[in-house]
């Protein structure tokens, strides 16, 4: 059982890795279908929406470039949370209003994203993200962060 455990801790980098690609790709496919009219465009009508106009076109936006970064895992944790608060707003102010809960009120997705968006904010991109790219490495990689002194140790034979 142990074995297990300590197998999945390995893989959880991985895992949630893969995660962030899925829910990023997924977001992003929103906001594509809104702008461009692909993927069965906006509300699977086949259209686009207005340019500029609110608050459709804007979420549109967030969930088309906040979905690309997450899925590459640039600027992960920022983009995640910008993403999670547009699910909170639509969630509250377009589906809230109909009904108490996400299964009366067609908001699951939105609650949904909102909820899986956060929980990334927390956690990081994880494994296979170009944030791991451009991290400052530590000083067991080679290197020393800034202001630290390296401490030579002494010789040994």
């Amino acid at each position: 059982m142990n074995s297990l455990a300590s197998r999945l801790n390995q893989a959880q980098p991985y895992a949630l890795g893969l995660f962030r690609i899925v829910i990023g790709l997924l977001f992003a496919c929103h906001g594509a279908a809104s702008l461009f009219g692909v993927l069965g465009g906006a509300g699977g009508s086949g259209a686009t929406l207005p340019a500029g106009s609110w608050p459709g076109w804007y979420a549109a936006v967030i969930q088309l470039v906040a979905g690309a970064l997450v899925i590459l895992g640039l600027g992960t944790r920022g983009a995640a949370f910008l993403a999670s608060g547009s699910m909170a707003y639509a969630y509250f102010d377009v589906h809230q209003p109909q009904a108490l809960f996400p299964l009366q009120n067609a908001g699951e997705p939105a609650a949904l994203f909102c909820w899986a968006f956060l929980l990334l904010v927390f956690t990081g991109p994880g494994a296979l993200a170009l944030d791991t790219l451009f991290r400052p490495r530590t000083a067991t990689s080679g290197t020393q962060p800034e202001g630290e002194d390296r401490k030579t140790a002494p010789a040994t034979a």
